[in-house]
């Protein structure tokens, strides 16, 4: 038994889960593990991010938050903050991507998830004290994903310094528009992966899974996300429904600005998963979701057709070329 295994041993004995049984449950892009447990019939979660990696004080914090503003997160059945693990609630396993899999109404999911984000965007007590900025710098860190990883992976050399500069200028003067809208709680990683259909009333029914790196910042960003999928296609008809059934709670928000606002978050997020997708290829032996990275193209390139990101469009034409916007080889 490893140390990390007797410390996890000991975590569950003292909850009183020492002689559940456990299963793997599931890894994902992070040092995160999840197990889950059995004990006479009543199932948990384990959550195992062990530090330095990984700090599970955020999302026990937004957990917590985000039970205040009477919405699904798992419930805390014990917490070490200290070593990284987390019993959580067992949420079931019909997370949007099985359902929809399986031809579940895809309308009722995306308007349930939609109306979850309109409320947090409506709430003035959703973006707790101390909440982290959205900021210029982390906003451009992400997006230089894509300069450092992407291209030196499909272009065979690292970009330039005076390319990469400059690609950090234009970006310098697309973040206001994206802040545009109004700030609220954004948790990053709004999509089919990390939601929940529950068997609960009213919005409670959308259980959130994953929301530790959770930010204030622009009232689009989750909503794109959610509608403009690294992982499945979504009809463009139907992001037009959800945007006006979100619009609709917020009827003094300018169109012009909300779509000016979308495009440059949009650009933003695509242009930083197809970095990340790379980096987790090439640095973490993780290729599986290079099949992702031509739909995060497609997806980029029509944000790049709204006039806002002109500047950013003619950057990406000339320094990636379209027959260069492939897949990384493994």
């Amino acid at each position: 038994m490893t140390q990390r295994d007797a410390l996890i041993q000991s975590f569950l004995t003292e909850a009183g889960w020492g002689d559940a049984k456990r299963g793997k449950l599931a890894g994902d892009a992070s040092f995160r593990h999840y197990d889950r447990l059995d004990r006479d019939g009543a199932p948990a979660v384990l959550m195992d991010a062990p530090p330095p990696k990984e700090d599970v004080r955020p999302f026990v914090r937004i957990a917590r938050h985000l039970d205040s503003l009477g919405l699904s997160a798992p419930r805390l059945l014990a917490v070490d903050e200290e070593n990284g693990l987390l019993l959580l609630e067992d949420l079931g396993d019909d997370t949007y991507t099985k359902l929809l899999t399986n031809g579940h109404d895809e309308e009722a999911l995306y308007a349930l998830a939609t109306d979850v984000l309109a409320e947090i965007a409506a709430r003035p007590d959703a973006m707790p004290d101390g909440l982290p900025p959205y900021d210029d710098a982390r906003l451009l860190t992400e997006a230089t994903l894509l300069t450092d990883w992407y291209m030196p992976a499909v272009l065979g050399t690292e970009t330039a310094p005076e390319a990469r500069a400059e690609y950090e200028d234009i970006w310098r003067r697309l973040f206001p528009v994206a802040r545009l809208v109004p700030d609220t709680l954004v948790l990053r990683d709004f999509h089919v992966d990390n939601l929940m259909l529950l068997d609960r009333p009213g919005l409670k029914a959308c259980g959130l899974l994953d929301f530790q790196d959770a930010v204030a910042g622009p009232a689009t960003y989750d909503l794109m996300s959610l509608l403009e999928d690294a992982r499945r296609d979504i009809d463009v008809v139907m992001i037009e429904r959800m945007k006006q059934r979100w619009l609709s709670r917020f009827p003094s928000l300018d169109r012009t600005v909300f779509e000016a606002s979308w495009a440059v978050m949009a650009a933003q997020r695509h242009a930083k998963v197809i970095g990340i997708f790379t980096r987790l290829c090439k640095r973490d032996a993780k290729p599986g979701y290079l099949v992702h990275v031509p739909r995060v193209w497609r997806l980029l390139e029509n944000a790049l057709r709204h006039p806002v990101t002109k500047e950013l469009a003619g950057w990406l034409d000339r320094h990636i070329p379209k027959d260069k916007r492939g897949v990384p080889s493994p």
